[in-house]
């Protein structure tokens, strides 16, 4: 039987492959994965011998890893706000740089009973990240996807959250069924925004397996945005906010889409000095 770090060492050459990839974090995580073992248990005994049925799984795992398979969707999760996110095939990863959003949101909040909607929930990575830190909220999560939305109803499960009510529907369809028209404080979205022509140069993990329709709303990629920004003042409250992320290159397209029924406009940049979320306050 191969110890624990000697199946690490197996998984991090044959990962080596994999570009823009971190061989050790990722041989790490599936050999977790594989063995259960916690990331103090990989340190303390490193000399734990495995046995031959965790060393299958294991490297089965590598071989999906190297087939592009994404890493989030062989391990089942994937960290937001530092919370572990259950996602699976057909459900879009969330991303850290959506965690900018949150840190807005709550920055303008009162902190009190302030209702929140998040188009395009996804796992419900924002929708339950906002209600674990805005516990008064009343929050609104909507996705087309019902399998997204399978997945988002088990985050807030295993998060505890149930100040968040979820909701089947097409962008502002479920609003109007609802009547929340000038009912909110916040409106926020991580919307599809990748054209057809990056579609075709994204990396072959997103490429083959991520949701298309969560990433790509038509040719140019502003195609959501536009109608998310048309929309959106319908259901805000006066001096109510509309947050959304955007893709690089297209802070100056959607501000262009912003007209007199909107003020206090701001970008925000991300960790890597990309703008990244553009809010604006109801007039």
């Amino acid at each position: 039987m191969k110890t624990v770090h000697e199946l690490f060492l197996q998984g991090k050459t044959r990962l080596k492959r994999l570009p823009q990839a971190d061989p050790a974090l990722e041989a790490k995580i599936l050999l977790g994965k594989a063995a259960s073992l916690t990331e103090a248990e990989f340190f303390v005994n490193p000399e734990r011998p495995l046995s031959r049925a965790t060393e299958d799984r294991f490297m089965k795992l590598i071989d999906k890893r190297l087939e592009r398979q994404p890493l989030a969707y062989l391990t089942g999760e994937k960290e937001f706000w530092s919370l572990p996110f259950a996602v699976f095939p057909g459900v879009f990863i969330p991303r850290p740089e959506t965690e900018v959003i949150v840190e807005r949101v709550k920055a303008l909040s009162s902190g009190q009973k302030e209702n929140i909607v998040d188009i395009g929930t996804g796992s419900g990575s924002l929708a339950v990240s906002l209600a674990k830190e805005l516990p008064l909220a009343r929050i609104v999560a909507t996705d087309i996807s019902r399998r997204a939305l399978r997945a988002a109803i088990l985050n807030a499960s295993r998060h505890n959250v149930l100040s968040v009510t979820f909701v089947q529907g097409s962008l502002f369809a479920p609003l109007k069924a609802l009547s929340l028209e000038g009912r909110l404080h916040f409106l926020v979205s991580n919307p599809p925004y990748v054209s057809e022509k990056e579609w075709r140069f994204c990396q072959p993990e997103i490429r083959r397996h991520e949701p298309k329709k969560a990433l790509v709303p038509g040719k140019t990629g502003m195609e959501f945005i536009r109608r998310l920004i048309q929309g959106a003042a319908e259901y805000l409250r006066l001096s109510g906010y509309l947050l959304f992320e955007i893709g690089e290159g297209q802070a100056d397209p959607a501000l262009s889409e912003l007209d007199r029924r909107w003020e206090n406009i701001k970008v925000t940049n991300d960790l890597a000095g990309i703008p990244r979320v553009v809010e604006c306050r109801r007039a």
